[in-house]
């Protein structure tokens, strides 16, 4: 029996499990991959006490730092929660089962599609959800960018620096980005910006060697060459697997308090699965703390006992 669960290994679920062990609570943290959505990045630049460092690096520094309190850490895809009659939780993976007196849900967010032809097939052949991850693979290359958020036109910029040409697909009339960055991307002489426009498919043999394209406005269709494509549309929450234990918004993100509770005593949730408009480490890592505390705190209160913070 787990004092508490963590579903999610990336910022904030390595520091939920910081704070929860700190406050010697049996704490086991279930994430498919270590780091999250944070190996999709290169560099962090906008992580306090840091002027830039490396993604992998910020991940092994939580994993040490979580696994050396006592977290225990198993990379594994949580299929189903479950509540005991015993008000404790059941937690099933695809071989194993755990249970846990409180769990923490910070599952992040997962890429949303374009679902079109040639997508699936070609992913990982050209086609990707991640610039900083595989931009380096398409130096000197034409690559396209479908998206109009600030994710979109910071992967264009960037990549401006490294492909060939950037093309810089937008199905609407205008961005949803910061003034500055869309000046910086209008400024780049090697990024062709298409408004208007959508892509409607994604061809070639065994990777990506052009998309089509359709003009919104007269409904032309063309084809562009290209070697890889970059889909930056936003990401999704996967929040399925707690369905009937929360209330999720439209988004179907985790509707939580202040505290980080949800409507089903001793679930919590933090970071970007949940209804917090600002998608940023730290924001995550704050609401985990929040969480992880708020488990404590609920685990002191059935057992009669007072919450005291013991450092700060």
């Amino acid at each position: 029996m787990y004092d508490l669960i963590i579903i999610g290994a990336g910022p904030a679920g390595m520091t939920a499990g910081i704070f929860a062990t700190r406050r010697e609570m049996k704490t086991l943290i279930i994430g498919r991959e270590v780091g999250g959505q944070l190996v999709w990045a290169s560099e962090i630049e906008n992580y306090p006490g840091f002027l830039t460092i490396d993604s992998l690096d910020l991940i092994n520094k939580m994993k040490e730092q979580a696994t050396t309190f006592g977290v225990e850490l198993k990379e594994d895809e949580v299929q189903k929660i479950q509540k005991t009659e015993y008000n404790s939780f059941l937690v099933y993976t695809g071989r194993e089962k755990f249970e846990a007196k409180t769990v923490v849900i910070a599952m992040g967010l997962s890429p949303r599609r374009l679902s079109i032809p040639g997508e699936t097939e070609l992913n990982g052949r050209g086609v990707s959800y991640c610039a900083n991850c595989d931009g380096p693979l398409f130096r000197g290359k034409t690559i396209a960018v479908v998206g109009g958020g600030n994710s979109a036109l910071d992967a264009a910029e960037m990549m401006s620096k490294i492909a060939k040409e950037v093309y810089l697909i937008h199905r609407s009339d205008s961005f949803k980005a910061f003034d500055v960055l869309v000046d910086e991307v209008k400024n780049r002489p090697n990024i062709k910006i298409l408004m208007n426009t959508e892509v409607k498919s994604i061809g070639g043999e065994g990777k990506v060697e052009k998309i089509k394209i359709m003009d919104k406005q007269t409904s032309e269709e063309k084809d562009i060459v290209l070697d890889g494509v970059f889909v930056e549309v936003g990401r999704l929450a996967s929040t399925e697997l707690v369905a009937g234990l929360v209330e999720r918004d439209a988004k179907q993100q985790i509707i939580i308090t202040n505290k980080g509770e949800t409507k089903t005593p001793g679930l919590f949730a933090a970071g970007d699965v949940t209804n917090c408009e600002f998608k940023q480490i730290p924001i995550a890592m704050g609401e985990a703390t929040t969480a992880a505390l708020s488990a404590y705190q609920y685990l002191q209160s059935k057992q009669g006992g007072t919450f005291v913070a013991k450092d700060y």
